[in-house]
């Protein structure tokens, strides 16, 4: 049996912090009541099919069709997710909702990409990587190597861009349990205290988008394909 497998799992499911960043092995927990095996980290915890279709202005509810009018304007096309999102005009609007406040945020447009995507891909949610992918480097002229970084895992050859893309990782993985130096070169790179905060608010917006298409997996965009 590994040292990362366990009698019993934390209350609530929380990642051990410390095996999470001593080990790039899966981590094991075993169900308390049914002895299930969760595989966390390598494991991608989606559906194989849709529960939702992708709907469009004429089938989403009445409510949904003001948001995703506007949502075709800012991409000339309703992207797929969204058409996921408006089976629920209340998640629509929440999603909607909390992008508006993430972009008041003191992180620059590429920054937001950058924290986006970094989220996405500690969550392995395709759809999303490729979709911010083609932002970065299609709208935001961000160098391919640094997308390419980003999506690997590796360091990223700009230094404030990567302790950017460490806090992000690091407050997905242990489920915001930051290590202090994590937080001191991020504020040593030039951010503001309050940033920290302000990237929770995309890892909040990624976790809303990532977890929706794990749930009903959506068929990428051609727009997005080439990010794939």
């Amino acid at each position: 049996m590994p040292p990362e497998m366990h009698a019993s799992r934390p209350r609530n499911l929380l990642v051990l912090k410390k095996l999470l960043t001593q080990t790039d092995r899966p981590v094991y927990y075993i169900d308390e009541t049914d002895l299930s095996v969760s595989i966390y980290k390598e494991t991608c915890m989606s559906t194989k099919t849709a529960l939702f279709t992708s709907l469009g202005l004429e089938s989403a509810p009445e409510q949904a069709r003001p948001m995703l009018e506007e949502v075709q304007k800012g991409f000339h096309f309703i992207p797929n997710l969204y058409g996921t999102f408006a089976n629920s005009p209340a998640l629509l609007e929440a999603y909607v909702s909390l992008d508006a406040a993430f972009e008041k945020t003191r992180l620059n447009p590429t920054e937001r990409q950058i924290v986006l995507l970094a989220t996405s891909v500690e969550n392995e949610c395709q759809y999303c990587i490729a979709a911010h992918s083609t932002l970065l480097k299609q709208f935001l002229r961000v160098p391919p190597e640094v997308v390419a970084a980003v999506r690997s895992g590796s360091p990223v050859s700009d230094h404030k861009l990567n302790v950017l893309v460490n806090l992000t990782r690091e407050i997905v993985r242990a489920r915001g349990y930051v290590d202090q130096q994590t937080i001191e070169s991020f504020l040593a790179a030039g951010y503001q205290k309050e940033q920290v905060l302000e990237v929770l608010i995309g890892v909040a917006l990624k976790t809303i988008s990532n977890y929706t298409d794990h749930i009903s997996p959506n068929e990428l965009d051609k727009a997005f394909a080439a990010e794939r």
